[in-house]
């Protein structure tokens, strides 16, 4: 949102700079025009008014002072005139002893002249004839304080286009963020539905917004589904396999095969893992249950439900414990928080004597979790082995068996860590950390992950 604010921010600012410049000094170019305009009226009006001052005496054309104006006669007092004729020429008194490159081309010069006291003149040449003879007739008028003037003008416009713009900027960043707020309250409840606080967008949106808060529900809607057939298909495949299998368990022990004690062999252990991998993904299904998209793993309502479906899949004198901080809240899919804390709560509660404790707790960089039990736990030198990806220890009959293929998945996911230690209760220690920065790249889970 404050990007986009940010931007239109900046395209706004820039477009309205832009505009008031151009606006500011079209302004001035068209003033000064129509100005320039004037004063060459008034200009020519000057030669006309020297052209009669200049009269013809007993000797020739002579200048009549007389009929000039007094500004000629003061000393640059910003008034000048340059009158030649073929035998003769006359200044103004107000030149004092400057002489202006005057213009060679009849009327208003273009460029403005070098003036006395770094005056700036504006120039008008006009020719005349008179009894034969040609009177060139310059005047200047001085037009630095006209210059001031415009630099001031100038410089008040830009105040003003200042001004204008911060109040659009204003006007601009209370519509945006008048119009943003449909947007924002998108962006806060779709936050709630990251941390389970809600299970759909509100419907009741602004017209622009009601497709695609119809659509996020549409998708949340259907990735629950999915999710839910998913597990209730496993939970099928899992039952619906069982009875084959006993069956087979049963055939096996026929005494046709006692012959081959070879191949009964082989085919008892090949039975057992399926048993035991039939019967894991039937408790990975019941641990996890019927889960929220985006929904984030609150400790205090999931744990006891889950330490109940685990008591309940063990032996009931197993003591099971865990132990949190206050509100505990971990910031990660509910759904693979189950899968992780149910496979390895799982196989602790498979191998404890009597007690298995879980504690959560929370470091400014992350959160560990431990996962301890009172089992026979795994020697030093076999835990690097059993991290190893391939190692199956909990589908033999020895060992310390961790199902450790979707726990890897779902911490490489997480950027997570998972150490094997000795606990403090006398078996393993399965100690989790996972950072707070969370970068999920999604995992699979494939029949020999483990």
């Amino acid at each position: 949102m404050k990007s986009i604010q940010r931007s239109l921010s900046l395209g706004l600012i820039s477009g309205l700079l832009l505009i008031g410049l151009l606006l500011v000094q079209s302004s001035l170019w068209l003033f000064e025009a129509g100005l320039r305009r004037n004063l060459a009226i008034d200009l020519r009006d000057e030669t006309e008014g020297l052209l009669i001052a200049v009269v013809q005496g007993p000797e020739g054309f002579k200048l009549d002072t007389s009929r000039l104006s007094p500004r000629y006669q003061r000393a640059f007092s910003g008034h000048y005139f340059h009158i030649d004729l073929p035998a003769r020429s006359w200044r103004s008194r107000s030149l004092w002893d400057a002489e202006p490159a005057w213009p060679t081309d009849n009327g208003l010069a273009d460029e403005l002249l070098d003036g006395p006291q770094d005056q700036r003149l504006l120039s008008y040449r006009a020719e005349y004839r008179r009894d034969g003879q040609a009177i060139v007739i310059n005047v200047a008028r001085d037009y630095t304080p006209i210059l001031k003037s415009f630099a001031q003008v100038r410089l008040g416009g830009l105040g003003l286009v200042g001004l204008a713009l911060l109040v659009f900027l204003l006007l601009q960043r209370y519509a945006v963020k008048r119009a943003m707020r449909p947007l924002e309250r998108a962006r806060q409840q779709i936050a709630q539905l990251q941390q389970g606080e809600r299970q759909q967008l509100d419907i009741q949106a602004p017209i622009e917004l009601q497709p695609l808060v119809e659509q996020i529900n549409h998708l949340l809607a259907h990735t629950d589904d999915t999710l839910k057939r998913s597990r209730h298909a496993l939970g099928n495949l899992g039952h619906a396999l069982k009875t084959p299998l006993a069956v087979l368990g049963s055939l096996v022990q026929h005494e046709a095969l006692t012959a081959h004690p070879h191949l009964q062999t082989n085919l008892r252990e090949q039975l057992e893992q399926i048993q035991q991998r039939v019967s894991r993904e039937l408790g990975r299904a019941r641990l996890a249950g019927d889960v929220l998209p985006g929904a984030y793993f609150d400790c205090a309502q999931e744990l006891a439900p889950l330490f109940e479906t685990l008591q309940m899949i063990h032996r009931r004198d197993l003591q099971l414990r865990w132990h949190t901080h206050e509100h505990c809240r971990l910031p990660w899919d509910r759904e693979d928080m189950l899968e992780l804390l149910g496979n390895l709560l799982d196989n602790a509660c498979k191998f404890a004597r009597s007690e298995v404790l879980l504690s959560i707790e929370q470091s400014p960089a992350g959160y560990h979790i431990r996962v301890e039990d009172d089992g026979p736990g795994i020697p030093a030198e076999r835990r690097n082995a059993v991290l190893e990806r391939g190692t199956r220890l909990d589908e033999r009959a020895e060992g310390h068996g961790l199902g450790l293929g979707i726990v890897r998945d779902i911490l490489a996911a997480w950027n997570g860590q998972l150490m094997l230690e000795q606990s403090a209760l006398g078996g393993l220690c399965a100690r989790v950390y996972l950072p707070k920065q969370k970068h999920r790249q999604g995992y699979q889970e494939s029949g020999n992950s483990e």
